[in-house]
């Protein structure tokens, strides 16, 4: 089996140690193109490790990062999310949707939404 990279397989080193373990019991054995690595080998596996470590560490990082900028977002008093449509909008949705003669698509676009 092959694939890109590491944090492409899992989110945390625990699922990437499972899904190796569950290709290894089905005798399916990993290279990675990215980083060049063979888990056919004890120093392909131990890298494999080492990289999952890396992106769970990245990926820890990047969620801190949004959280942050979110917070900070919300202290300067700034609206988070999508904005709301007029109350006349949201009521002719409903409308249509009730009427069951027209698809979400469809609405949307002859609310001028989609």
């Amino acid at each position: 089996m092959a694939a890109w990279s590491v944090d492409r397989l899992g989110r945390s080193l625990k699922d990437l140690l499972s899904f190796l373990d569950a290709i290894h019991t089905l005798g399916i054995d990993l290279y990675l193109h990215q980083q060049g690595i063979d888990t056919t080998t004890p120093a392909g596996k131990a890298m494999f490790q080492m990289c999952g470590v890396f992106a769970e560490f990245e990926r820890s990082i990047i969620r801190e990062r949004i959280n942050a900028g979110l917070a900070r977002a919300r202290a300067n008093g700034k609206r988070l999310g999508r904005p709301r449509v007029d109350e006349s909008v949201e009521e002719g949705i409903r409308q249509a949707l009730d009427r069951r003669d027209k698809g979400i698509g469809k609405i949307a676009r002859e609310m001028g939404r989609g």
